[in-house]
């Protein structure tokens, strides 16, 4: 039964982060933002609500070690396999912005001061503090960047000017609500299902998240990114996927922190953090270098199967 319920509350967190992407999208288009920035902010954050909402489920259950195994997982999700796949599917991939000047070293920020934060074994109030603020910072960067990019053709086009024609703030506002009822909601109930088949199989509430109920809040991120690349919306997809593992661990890890102290050991969740911390560095390199290619996709799904092979070995075996 807990099988079920899990497969339904993640349908609702899908469900519910496509109304809010797409209402978050429209507002964005009506405010005439870059594609980069709809995908970085508006998108990234409507992606990742499913992990923060996920997250903070499991902090207000009391089950800790989901709570932040969820946002790592994510974040290794992210690039592992959802770029992976948009480097796989995409022909020709050649973004408008440079990611490695601008943006994939914030990526690499938070997980670092993540790190420093974790040593004394738990990330407290005062450290949550700092992960939004962190995050505020970077909103506050892509902000000014915005208002510095001259020459840039405008978004919308004539598609996008006919639907601006019928925007309407009462059923965007009406959308977003029902959004947010169905990812919340589906947080709760994908929370205490997969708590339920970690006790029935013997499995520790920490692999769930980081496999089960990360996998499965990353799926609104593969949707969105693949749908985005395959429109050569590039600079949308990538800026997601950089927005929402900025938003994990600033935003869930922070938020979740908020609601009550969260213990972490680094030496008992080396592989997973490590994992997490090589595949940000593999994206900062894949940018440096603008490798948006097929084998940088394998390169990436190489990081993915080692990392589910030492999860399935040594931590469910």
């Amino acid at each position: 039964m807990d099988f079920v319920i899990f497969i339904l509350a993640m349908g609702a967190l899908i469900v519910g982060a496509d109304f809010i992407v797409n209402q978050s999208e429209k507002i964005a288009k009506h405010f005439n933002l870059s594609e980069f920035v709809i995908g970085a902010t508006i998108i990234a954050l409507g992606t990742s609500l499913p992990e923060m909402a996920a997250s903070i489920a499991a902090t207000f259950n009391n089950k800790l070690d989901m709570a932040i195994s969820n946002a790592i997982g994510s974040n290794i999700f992210n690039i592992s396999l959802v770029l992976a796949i948009i480097f796989l599917i995409s022909r020709n991939i050649k973004p408008t912005r440079d990611f490695f000047s601008k943006d994939t070293t914030w990526a690499l920020v938070p997980i670092m001061l993540f790190i420093l934060m974790s040593i004394d074994g738990v990330i407290g109030k005062l450290d949550a503090i700092l992960l939004l603020t962190l995050m505020f910072a970077y909103m506050l960067f892509l902000l000014n960047d915005t208002h510095k990019e001259k020459g840039l053709p405008p978004l919308n086009d004539e598609e996008d000017q006919k639907s601006d024609q019928k925007f309407n703030w009462i059923t965007t506002i009406a959308l977003l609500s029902i959004g947010f009822i169905f990812v919340i909601s589906g947080a709760h109930f994908a929370v205490e299902s997969a708590s339920g088949i970690a006790h029935n199989f013997g499995v520790s509430e920490w692999v769930i998240g980081i496999v089960l109920v990360s996998f499965g809040t990353s799926l609104p991120e593969l949707v969105i990114s693949v749908s985005a690349a395959l429109k050569g919306k590039v600079d949308m997809a990538i800026g997601n996927i950089i927005g929402s593992n900025l938003a994990n661990i600033t935003l869930v890890v922070g938020l979740s922190a908020l609601v009550k102290e969260l213990p972490i050991s680094l030496a008992t969740h080396a592989f997973d953090i490590s994992a997490m911390v090589v595949a940000t560095i593999m994206l900062i390199y894949i940018t440096a270098n603008k490798l948006y290619n097929r084998p940088a996709g394998i390169s990436l799904l190489i990081l993915l199967i080692l990392f589910l092979d030492h999860t399935v070995k040594y931590k469910m075996g």
